[in-house]
């Protein structure tokens, strides 16, 4: 599909017409930061076993397969950059058109690319907990230094390994975090779909929540999604988008 930049001039009318307008991002939007996604043709999945990293029985059982495997790109975070998607959606929100973002990843760039109103509905490396003592938090700069060194880290009461706040598979989503992304689904009157195939729920629904009262839906993702044939526009080109969005926004 190739991209129209009259397309992409429609794509910024309806955001600055939007009375409510809502983003909900996938594994796509960091791909432009260098990070690799989970189901891509070159996706995670395809080399290591992801559902056992991120499994909590398998967490129960050895928590170092987790802090062995997932090292490489979940504490390395720091080191990665914002990319134009993330800049964008933080500049749409300071500017007073994006009222909220619903994000499925775990890499906190979107606070990076300065988004404050982040509903993380897969939950967050940004604090890690234990498993047996109430209220034991742990913030995920002193984590990534204790695994960069190699070594787990534990709890300061028991001295068990802790976990980051991160749905594993087993889990309950955050019940919190969930409540608020179908709220802001349905008070949308515009939802961007960004980087994501729509096949993970129930993440995938929330576009589904915006239609059923009225709203509409942009796709902007390299991959075929359910949806697309009931999107107001569809891109492919997510850097292209949000390239000429922010020429748009800075001449605007």
């Amino acid at each position: 599909m190739k991209t129209k930049l009259e397309d992409i001039n429609k794509l910024f009318s309806l955001i600055k017409e939007a009375k409510h307008l809502v983003a909900m991002t996938g594994a796509g939007v960091s791909t432009l930061s260098g990070i690799r996604d989970f189901r891509g043709k070159n996706g995670l999945y395809n080399e290591m076993d992801a559902e056992k990293i991120f499994s909590i029985e398998y967490f129960m059982q050895d928590p170092s397969f987790y802090y062995d495997n997932a090292g490489s790109f979940i504490y390395n975070i720091d080191e990665k950059e914002a990319s134009i998607v993330h800049l964008v959606l933080g500049e749409l929100e300071k500017r007073g058109y994006l009222k909220a973002l619903i994000t499925q990843n775990i890499d906190l760039l979107h606070q990076k690319g300065g988004s404050r109103n982040v509903i993380e509905i897969h939950g967050s490396p940004s604090m890690h907990y234990c498993l047996r003592c109430a209220g034991v938090r742990v913030s995920f700069e002193e984590v990534a230094a204790v695994v960069r060194r190699g070594e787990m880290p534990k709890c300061p009461k028991c001295d068990r390994v802790i976990k980051p706040a991160i749905t594993f598979f087993g889990e309950s989503l955050p019940a919190d975090a969930l409540r608020e992304a179908i709220s802001e689904s349905q008070n949308a009157d515009l939802m961007l779909v960004l980087g994501t195939s729509l096949t993970v729920f129930p993440a995938a629904s929330m576009p589904e929540y915006t239609m059923r009262k009225g709203g509409s839906i942009v796709i902007v993702n390299n991959m075929p999604t359910p949806l697309d044939g009931r999107a107001a526009l569809h891109f492919d080109d997510l850097g292209l988008v949000f390239e000429e969005l922010q020429r748009l926004l800075h001449s605007a």
